[in-house]
């Protein structure tokens, strides 16, 4: 199935034309990326575009129509025919054992169909027919996965699936919005309001403080002044990079008929000294952050296998195992922000003393359910799968402690040499490509249903945040389980022993001196597009949908102010290196320093990037803006419908990097929220040489997956913090380590001050420093 982009451009399939600046889309492109972007539109609805209504009559069974038809096709057809399928409706979890096989069979009539004519069928069928869950997971995999779909896209996640990210009561006002109701209740609210606060009188009055007396951090809309209910937006969505679009005239020709609605959003909270967890659940409950561990597991699914969509190539297991290291170490710098310490380990013989109630709903109109407090491992009472548990994870540990492992056929494979770090990653992942697939048992998927309560072969299940990719990592839990899966890693890793100094060392190059600019956190505003929750009738025009109306979820998130970095090399040669930094905590949450030997897993990977050394020394200037492995704000689902609209009409010129790939970390949680007096914390350096013979994918529209080109070289991707670490031979010259502090900015100061002014209305001049940060640099 995979095939060279050079062969399917020459076929048609792969149209994008090349421009001077920038990849240009042609209409061919765009028509595709139009289907995908109305198939995906109010999700939990009956379709109601009826060109593809009659274009999803059937759905094409003949194996001629596909390069591959298996098993997995055949058991859909057939549960299909038998009423066996999860129905519409019903919750669908992508970590359920019974929803993935199926999700399976369907995944592989989308991604094997001949051309885009079967596929587009097929994806019709399966939206007027599959599970809502079911039918978004397989198009995922299949637009990530075919390589004739370069370039092509789906709303995120968050904006499909809205009520997997926001609370439900927030949900709930969505779904019941009725745009004249509301139009006539906000009319006459605004009349008296204005009269109301009219010189800001009312200011300091008894409602007023009963109003503020319970605020709590991240309710915004109380200090100024507002509720949790809809208003109209009459400026500009708020978006940190919106200054590029909110002067541009043909955006606010696009955008000037469409009436945007907004409400305030709130995260999850409790009271503080019940449970702790929840100081963080600004950021375990960040939309993108959740969204991040989804897609990387959509970019590596475990059932995909490694030969037919070419994920050996990028390491796949090796690279599981980083994102979660990157992931922990992320999440452990945001807990010594608020004074929190380690992670704990899952356990068979201790209980996790907080609870966690998401408060969320299902599409279906089911809420949640939650993790008590002092949960345990033994009140599931599925004592066979937490057998099963305990079995994988004492022969894992057994096989690293070898060193090797004998295969069924007696094939002996050596597991004490750095390359087995996929091998390792593979089997703790349970993916498809083990190297005996004894070890392939599901193991992950059952970790997930078994805190769940979900059984081996349930169908029908509660909606849990554990049972989906995009809302486990809400979940305190989800680290202490991963950081049990990451210890066992580790353990393989240390078997390897230190690196040398020779394997660290680069002669002749020797950094200097780095210099960083000062590195601010606050918290900034952000409307999420959640237009896939309104109700109310479509309206077409000779056939088009007009999209007139939008929905935001306007919630406060964390960010960082713009930050530099400048580092002085000498070299003895001009050379090509290879450069990455790391971001790590200096204290634990004691105030006592970290070992280094000890802290080695908590170094965040910040940024890795190739560069030409000239003879001498050199300056290497680095801001965010450069990272290739992060992601400004995209544009919403509306509005980029609208431009897919405009182009398609010969009006406008599509540009691929208009948005970013999924696989991008969110550029904006680099930093930890750090404190007001300065949270210090370290970040390193190191050059190395970069001799490998590649040659990079565009980053502005492709992941490059399957391409093995995802990494610069060939070195372990948490080199050199993945070993244990001898203080004796790890400090060499192309190494660099430097102090730093990062401070956290309070910008809601002004509104809890008595003399603000604008009490009773959205504050749009205050955060304008903030939404033109871009600007600045």
């Amino acid at each position: 199935m995979k095939l060279p982009i050079v062969l399917l451009a020459f076929m048609g399939i792969a149209t994008l034309v090349s421009t001077k600046n920038a990849t240009v889309a042609d209409k061919s492109y765009l028509e595709k990326q139009k289907f995908l972007y109305e198939i995906v539109y109010r999700i939990e609805d009956p379709l109601m575009f009826e060109e593809w209504i009659k274009l999803g009559k059937h759905l094409i069974v003949e194996k001629s129509f596909y390069d591959h038809y298996d098993i997995h096709m055949e058991k859909f057809w057939e549960s299909y025919k038998e009423k066996a399928l999860l129905p519409k409706g019903e919750f669908f979890g992508n970590l359920v054992k019974s929803h993935y096989m199926q999700t399976w069979g369907l995944f592989n009539f989308f991604y094997y169909a001949k051309n885009w004519e079967v596929f587009q069928r097929n994806v019709c069928w399966a939206r007027m027919h599959v599970n809502e869950g079911m039918f978004v997971h397989a198009l995922t995999l299949a637009i990530i996965h075919r390589d004739d779909f370069v370039g092509l896209m789906l709303p995120y996640i968050y904006e499909i699936f809205p009520q997997h990210f926001f609370d439900s009561r927030f949900i709930y006002a969505a779904e019941k919005f009725d745009f004249n109701i509301w139009s006539k209740y906000a009319m006459y609210e605004k009349q008296y309001l204005d009269v109301y606060y009219k010189n800001n009188n009312n200011n300091d009055s008894m409602g007023s403080y009963v109003h503020m007396k319970d605020w709590k951090m991240w309710q915004w809309w109380k200090l100024m002044g507002l509720d949790k209910q809809w208003y109209m937006e009459d400026n500009y969505m708020l978006r940190e990079n919106i200054y590029k679009h909110n002067k541009d005239s043909q955006w606010l020709s696009m955008m000037r008929d469409v009436k945007m609605m907004w409400m305030p959003v709130d995260y999850t909270r409790d009271i503080d000294f019940a449970n702790e967890e929840l100081r963080l659940s600004y950021f375990t409950e960040d939309v993108e952050w959740n969204a991040f561990w989804y897609y990387i597991n959509m970019d590596y699914p475990f059932n995909l296998d490694g030969k037919t969509f070419q994920l050996q190539n990028d390491r796949r297991g090796e690279f599981w195992m980083y994102a979660i290291q990157k992931l922990l170490s992320r999440y452990y710098m945001e807990r010594l922000s608020n004074g929190l310490g380690d992670i704990h380990r899952i356990s068979r013989s201790q209980s996790f003393e907080h609870g966690y109630n998401p408060r969320l709903v299902a599409y279906n109109g089911l809420g949640f359910s939650y993790r008590k407090d002092y949960y345990h491992l033994y009140d599931s009472g599925n004592f066979d799968m937490l057998e099963r548990l305990r079995e994988f994870f004492a022969r894992v540990e057994r096989v690293v402690d070898l060193g090797y492992y004998t295969m069924k056929d007696g094939t002996v494979v050596d597991l004490r040499n750095p390359d087995a770090a996929d091998m390792i990653g593979s089997i703790l992942q349970g993916n498809i490509d083990v190297m005996d697939k004894y070890f392939f048992n599901y193991w992950y998927l059952y970790s997930h249903m078994y805190v769940a309560d979900v059984g081996f072969n349930d169908v029908e299940v509660v909606p849990h945040a554990f049972l989906n990719l995009e809302t486990v990592v809400r979940d305190p839990l989800f680290y202490s389980l991963h950081k049990r899966i990451l210890d066992v890693f580790y353990r393989f890793k240390d078997s390897l022993g230190p690196y040398q100094r020779e394997e660290l060392s680069f002669p002749g190059v020797y950094i200097k001196d780095v210099k960083v600019s000062e590195m601010v956190t606050y918290f900034d505003l952000f409307d999420y597009d959640v237009t896939n929750l309104i109700n109310g009738k479509m309206r077409f025009v000779d056939g088009e949908f007009k999209w007139e109306k939008t929905l935001l979820a306007r919630q406060m998130r964390l960010n960082h102010k713009p930050f530099n970095f400048e580092i002085t090399v000498e070299s003895d040669k001009a050379q090509k290196v290879y450069v990455r930094v790391f971001l790590a905590p200096k204290h634990n949450e004691l105030g006592q320093i970290i070992p280094l030997n000890e802290n080695r897993l908590n170094f965040f990977s910040f940024d890795k990037f190739s560069y030409e050394l000239s003879a001498g020394l050199n300056t290497i200037k680095r801001n965010p803006a450069d990272y290739k492995f992060t992601s400004p704000d995209s544009l919403t689902y509306t509005e980029m419908y609208h431009y897919i609209k405009l182009a398609y009409e010969g009006k406008y010129e599509f540009h691929l990097n208009m948005s970013y790939p999924h696989f991008s970390f969110p550029n904006r949680l680099m930093l930890p929220r750090g404190w007001a007096q300065g949270m210090p914390m370290q970040l390193f350096f190191m050059v190395t040489l970069d001799d490998d013979d590649h040659e990079q994918f565009d980053y502005t529209f492709s992941c490059g997956l399957g391409s093995g080109r995802r990494w610069f070289d060939k070195k372990s991707l948490a080199y050199p913090f993945d070993r244990e670490i001898d203080e004796h031979d790890f400090y060499v010259p192309n190494m660099y380590f430097k102090d730093v502090m990062i401070y956290h900015q309070d910008n809601l100061k002004f509104y809890r001050q008595h003399n603000y002014t604008n009490y009773g209305h959205f504050d749009y001049k205050y955060f304008e420093n903030y939404y033109t940060k871009g600007l600045m640099n």
